[in-house]
């Protein structure tokens, strides 16, 4: 029996708060003051996300597990259905942004609360928003959105590639996909490649009382949605030509 719309919306909220509340976390580990992961690298950050992922696959796979508009964007241009007996409509759509969104939020205002201290310890804003949402090392908005493209693209497609090949390791796969994309192509914008995690921590940042904070660098928040948007539309158009989608049809 399929999961009703309430059932997939706190599937997907519950799902993408781990994502964040995890992925966030090794980042405010890796960059805040006085953490016991101080410094980590890039690397560690990666493997923390890819296992973030890991976690919130499990957490939300009663909904199909999307995590992620422009995987849920990826599957209706493909055709796919979101989840088994869960078809690609207007209201299930929404119903999945929403929890997405909602979701993304949640984690990060969790992860804010556990590093409460090292937030207040931390002097820099810039680091401070790095904990919730992703930014260029060189702004120019143009490239910043092709990288988001190109990392968005390489996520939803293989993604909707697993679903049809006979490897049965599930949640491991797109985790080790996403240490795979953040250590290969998040050089130069941090990797979002989801809106998500991105817009709802940048939220929950510019709400939340956290001291000497900052702005919330509104004007770059576009790239990380629209980035996504469009890879996870050329993602799920490349994989409705491609023999596999015809073949597991």
């Amino acid at each position: 029996m399929p999961p009703s719309l309430p059932d997939i919306f706190l599937s997907e909220v519950l799902g993408t708060a781990t994502l964040t509340l995890l992925g966030c976390g090794v980042v405010a580990n890796a960059l805040l003051s006085r953490t016991k992961g101080f410094a980590g690298g890039p690397l560690f950050i990666n493997f923390g996300w890819g296992l973030a992922v890991f976690a919130g696959v499990y957490v939300a796979y009663a909904s199909g597990a999307h995590l992620n508009p422009a995987v849920t964007i990826g599957l209706l241009v493909s055709g796919n259905d979101y989840a088994p007996g869960v078809s690609p409509d207007l209201a299930n759509t929404l119903v999945y942004f929403a929890a997405e969104m909602l979701g993304g939020a949640l984690g990060a205002v969790v992860v804010w609360l556990t590093y409460k201290n090292h937030f207040d310890a931390t002097e820099d804003p810039s680091l401070k928003l790095a904990v919730f949402s992703t930014g260029p090392e060189i702004r120019r908005y143009g490239w910043n959105v092709l990288t988001e493209v190109v990392g968005t693209f390489v996520l939803v497609l293989v993604i909707l590639l697993f679903g049809n090949t006979p490897a049965q390791i599930g949640p491991l796969a797109v985790a080790l996909l996403v240490v795979s994309i953040g250590a290969s192509l998040g050089g130069p914008t941090g990797y979002a490649i989801n809106p998500a995690r991105d817009l709802g921590p940048r939220i929950a940042h510019a709400l939340l009382p956290i001291r000497g904070k900052g702005g919330s660098d509104w004007s770059y928040a576009w790239v990380p949605v629209v980035g996504p948007v469009v890879g996870g539309v050329l993602a799920g158009l490349v994989f409705y030509v491609m023999p596999v989608a015809a073949t597991a049809s």
